[in-house]
């Protein structure tokens, strides 16, 4: 399975323009297209900052796609004034452990490995990682995306909500840190958003 992960920076004044076309008129025509398997979107409204991720059976699904989400991705960017960068991801695991619904918190680590680690950071993190955080409360699933050939990995994980999110801040260092020794990975960026929607499914 693949990703395409759109971020927008907007004008906070202007953003729930963006989110309400990306929810309301993106959202079922790019869930119609060929190969497509879910989609989410990810805010953080205070800095007028979004997320867009659109999974995909195949990296050629996700090509082929492209002509008509571009349009789309384009018509967000205008109505709220808003820079885009567009980046693509294989996905190395997707689980869920409860719903994912509007509110839950999530919490996003961009992390960067050697590509000829990443098998290894990659069971590192299912065989450790996962198992504590589903012990933390209020974990409901996570995704993890990587670039094989740069090395560049996103780990996501969902929590019920913001309190249940922020209650997990310490849990979650210790996981980093653990998982940043064990495999020779750095930690590039840590942000935090709360979900507007996501229909991401395993294939």
């Amino acid at each position: 399975m693949h990703l395409r992960l759109t971020m927008l920076t907007a004008d906070p004044l202007k953003f729930g323009e963006a989110t309400d076309f990306i929810e309301r008129d993106a959202r079922p025509l790019i869930e119609a297209e060929p190969g497509n398997v879910g989609m989410s979107l990810k805010v953080k409204e205070t800095l007028g900052v979004a997320l867009v991720e659109t999974f995909w059976v195949s990296g050629d699904a996700m090509r082929e796609s492209d002509r008509n989400v571009r349009a789309t991705r384009v018509e967000a960017a205008h109505r709220a004034n808003a820079t885009l960068s567009v980046e693509s991801f294989q996905v190395a695991s997707l689980v869920r452990t409860a719903s994912w619904e509007r509110g839950n918190g999530v919490r996003v680590t961009r992390l960067c490995a050697r590509p000829a680690e990443l098998d290894k950071m990659v069971a590192t993190y299912e065989d450790t990682a996962l198992p504590r955080l589903t012990e933390t409360d209020g974990f409901r699933g996570a995704v993890l995306v990587a670039h094989p050939r740069t090395g560049e990995t996103i780990s996501e994980t969902l929590w019920e909500d913001e309190a249940a999110l922020v209650g997990s801040r310490s849990a979650a260092a210790g996981i980093r840190v653990d998982t940043v020794n064990a495999t020779d990975t750095t930690v590039k960026g840590l942000e935090e958003y709360t979900q507007v929607f996501n229909s991401a499914r395993s294939v």
